[in-house]
């Protein structure tokens, strides 16, 4: 069985102010000691391919991807499942799924060699084509690899919604993008719901070196069937739920009713070491001066083969007090995650508005996400920043439009804009 620890910590300043409703709490989450998953323990891998063969990846693109596929299944431990869709306006199997044993892999790898790309994109027939292999393992950890070049047929936007509800909870799916023909929201609409990530790869020989990228993390997760639950007590509502670190998700939507006052939220699988942090906003019925209330408990809980287990728990609390010097502190934690927040929201507004013609709205919305990356510390995201403007004065975020920008740079910076950085060590 697996043997797993867990550690969780809050972050939050308790003391409210009279009348005041809403809570806010950092919870951070780190997994320590996470055993390796062993035919043992009874918990398989399943990793999926799926492939975009349309007419616009053939050439260079179609080669690349054919290259890194084949790459990619013969790194493949052969304790691990894995199966190939490929798609265009329809979706194949190309290789169900298989154990990678030395001569599935060499089929598979023969069946890769024949693949030609054609017709038109419809990514919700490839993800139905997925689910299908998915639901052949529903005990095991179960990831995917979405690559497209281009943009998804339009008539597809609602199947694709409902795809994407069917596969919600069966698996998670890394999307890439290829060149700079695709958009950014359908593919992050994708891994959002199911909890991947979105990234670009703006040169087809790079197809390699991600997907193998891709493919260690995939393995590195050796638990999964992990939700987030809250309870609140009664008369409150939580706001808002997000994940905040490394990236910014929103599971505020997601939540599972499981009795009254207790919901959860879904986190996806977790491997060895690996640290994230959620930020909760709930509003609770204000106490009088001097009132403590439990305004939440969080519980991180695991299912294993059947039975549910808490593997750990905080506490969020509210105390209200006349003391302004208590009430007006803001956590540093808090601050600094709503600031990337506001950071991520301000780059996209910002790029969007530059994408419309609205050079005014779009130099102050850049303007101040290079302000915000500053403040934060976030180096990335202010690299990304200045191969789109020109940065005269960071700590007042006075930027000027460059007049040229590659299209690879500004799709980088959207892709990446919900990266986030934690709280620099000298200001916690």
């Amino acid at each position: 069985m697996t043997t797993t620890q867990f550690k969780a910590e809050v972050f939050q300043n308790q003391f409210l102010p009279q009348g005041s409703r809403e809570v806010h709490a950092i919870m951070t989450i780190a997994a320590e000691g996470v055993a390796e998953v062993s035919a043992a323990s009874g918990r398989d891998r399943l990793f999926g391919i799926i492939c975009d063969i349309s007419g616009s990846m053939q050439g260079e693109k179609i080669g690349a991807a054919k290259q890194a596929i084949i790459k990619l299944i013969q790194l493949i431990p052969e304790d691990t499942h894995f199966f190939v869709v490929t798609g265009d306006n329809t979706a194949k199997v190309l290789v169900p799924v298989v154990l990678a044993t030395p001569q599935n892999k060499e089929r598979a790898i023969s069946l890769i060699r024949t693949i030609d790309a054609n017709g038109t994109t419809v990514i919700s027939n490839w993800l139905i084509q997925a689910l299908a292999q998915f639901k052949k393992m529903p005990n095991a950890i179960r990831q995917a690899l979405l690559l497209t070049d281009g943009q998804n047929d339009r008539n597809d936007d609602r199947p694709l919604l409902a795809a994407l509800e069917r596969c919600e909870g069966i698996f998670q799916c890394d999307c890439r993008g290829v060149g700079t023909d695709w958009k950014v929201g359908q593919l992050q609409q994708i891994s959002s719901k199911l909890l991947g990530t979105t990234d670009i790869i703006s040169d087809a020989t790079g197809i390699e070196a991600d997907f193998q990228e891709i493919l260690g993390k995939a393995l590195s997760k050796n638990i999964s069937d992990v939700n987030l639950r809250l309870w609140t007590p009664q008369g409150a509502r939580t706001l808002f739920c997000k994940q905040v670190s490394p990236d910014i998700v929103d599971l505020t939507a997601r939540a599972k009713s499981i009795k009254p006052q207790v919901v959860d939220y879904p986190t996806g699988s977790w491997s060895k070491d690996e640290s994230r942090d959620y930020h909760f906003c709930i509003e609770v019925q204000p106490g009088n001066m001097g009132d403590e209330m439990l305004a939440g408990r969080a519980s991180l809980m695991c299912t294993l083969n059947g039975v549910e287990t808490k593997i750990t728990e905080a506490k969020i609390l509210a105390v209200w007090t006349d003391d302004e010097a208590k009430s007006a502190k803001i956590d540093r934690r808090v601050a600094h995650y709503t600031g990337q927040a506001d950071l991520a929201q301000s780059i996209q507004e910002g790029l969007e508005a530059q994408a419309q013609g609205n050079l005014e709205v779009a130099t102050a919305k850049l303007g101040k996400a290079v302000q915000l990356a500053h403040q934060s510390g976030n180096e990335a995201t202010a690299k990304l920043l200045r191969k789109v403007v020109e940065v005269e004065d960071a700590v007042t975020g006075t930027v000027r439009l460059k007049r040229e920008v590659a299209k690879e740079d500004a799709m980088t910076l959207e892709t990446r804009s919900t990266k986030t950085t934690r709280i620099p060590k000298s200001a916690q």
